[in-house]
């Protein structure tokens, strides 16, 4: 992933240094292992580890040399290492070990480091949003439907569905990272065939794993189940920030993204202070789209195993953990410091549509009166067309029609916003089993 996208703290994660050292600690777990059911001594084990090479940048480059030979990465991971631990002890390191066992340990725990992340930012991303949405609760704004404006809502009703959705996203996260906290030291074809189960249980006990049965690799659906998560946070966030960038419409007018005092709008035009940070989210959701379909594609292995997955792997986990860690992060200062119009949005419920968001509630009081709901229907669908070509109050329009008997104290009710409102604390109450 480019820098511009990379927090540092999940980026740390995918280093090379940091790759190689969670190879090493794997190899070196599997060598104590085996001591600890009896195969080597402990003594040997004790100086395999206290000979380890410490991974560093020229480490890595020695392996990139040795690999220039070998044409595979493991291979010369290994013999680097076992060189540098010299021998006889050198020769414990990968005994009875396949390049996987190697590589998709390490790399389940790699991931399991980055779902940590996810998750800590995941639970930031919710509380702000229940915070916000309890803030705004009772701030009436239009709600609309294909773009129209159709009955009243609040701004704090929106936010807390944006709110129970990041926690739905929060438990998918939490379950695949489950499903990714995994482990599996058990030779070329998953048999155990040159090493003991008690030594892939030791490993993936120290490195906070689970031990699976599998061919010489971990079953994909596990990484793509992450990838899935990753992909459904991205859509999440890209659904709030497109209504973020639909309410700062000029016309509309209802929010703004926070604007720093440095900040330029636009390179030509200086009133300009556009939804760039929603609209870069927006964007990146569609890479997370992505990565999971390559994730997908990577399940079915020839037999269960060829590297097919190999190459894809080393481009979408990196990066969509990167991604995920960003929009999350941006979403959360996005909302934690969105701007809002409370009189604008009180506006545009009353004067930007004329009142037609009470249609509903004129209809019923119409049909309370004795009128048929046709008949109803066609007289306020009517009086509301007329409302808006007249640019007209719709009350207004009701009151000159003959067709319409009620009492003013029914239209009253019928245009009563805190009337339309008056449940809107069912929102609030699905709040409370939001946990912090």
């Amino acid at each position: 992933m480019i820098p511009r996208y990379s927090l540092p703290e999940m980026a740390a994660l995918f280093t090379d240094v940091a790759r190689f050292e969670k190879w090493l600690e794997v190899e070196l777990l599997a060598v104590e292992g085996r001591a600890a059911v009896g195969e080597i001594r402990a003594a040997a084990a004790e100086t395999v580890r206290g000979r380890a090479p410490k991974v560093t940048t020229d480490l890595v480059d020695a392996i990139s040399e040795r690999e220039r030979v070998t044409d595979h990465d493991v291979a010369a991971f290994v013999d680097v290492v076992q060189a540098a631990i010299g021998q006889p002890d050198g020769s414990l390191i990968h005994h009875g070990l396949t390049s996987s066992d190697v590589v998709d340990t390490a790399l389940c725990a790699i991931l399991t480091q980055a779902a940590d992340l996810l998750i800590d930012a995941s639970d930031a991303l919710v509380a702000v949003l229940k915070a916000r949405a309890l803030e705004f609760m009772d701030t009436p704004m239009a709600g609309r439907t294909h773009g129209m404006h159709a009955e009243p809502t609040t701004f704090g009703a929106k936010l807390s569905l944006w709110c129970l959705q990041a926690d739905r996203d929060r438990q998918r996260l939490r379950q695949a990272r489950q499903k990714v906290a995994v482990g599996k030291l058990s030779g070329a074809v998953g048999t155990y065939s040159n090493i003991d189960p008690e030594v892939e249980a030791f490993v993936c006990r120290a490195l906070g794993l689970t031990p699976v049965p599998a061919t010489q690799v971990i079953a994909r659906d596990r990484h793509a189940e992450l990838l899935w998560a990753c992909a459904s946070v991205g859509a999440s966030i890209e659904m709030m920030g497109t209504e973020i960038r639909h309410l700062a419409r000029t016309e509309v007018g209802e929010v703004e993204e926070a604007f720093g005092s440095g900040q330029k709008g636009s390179s030509a035009m200086p009133h300009k202070r556009n939804p760039i940070l929603s609209e870069r989210l927006s964007g990146l959701a569609r890479v997370l789209r992505g990565y999971l379909g390559a994730g997908l594609e990577d399940v079915a292995l020839w037999h269960e195993r060829d590297i097919s997955h190999s190459s894809v792997e080393r481009v979408i986990l990196p990066d969509a953990c990167l991604v995920t860690y960003y929009v999350l992060r941006k979403a959360t200062g996005l909302i934690e410091n969105l701007v809002v119009h409370r009189e604008r949005m009180m506006a545009n419920v009353v004067e930007g549509s004329f009142g037609l968001v009470f249609s509903q509630p004129v209809l019923l009081a119409l049909v309370a009166s004795g009128m048929s709901r046709d008949s109803a229907y066609r007289v306020v669908q009517r009086d509301a067309r007329r409302s808006w070509e007249e640019r007209r109050p719709f009350r207004s329009v009701l009151e000159d029609d003959p067709e319409v008997t009620v009492d003013a104290s029914v239209l009253d009710e019928a245009f009563s916003v805190s009337r339309s409102l008056r449940h809107v604390g069912r929102f609030a109450e699905a709040l409370k089993e939001v946990e912090p």
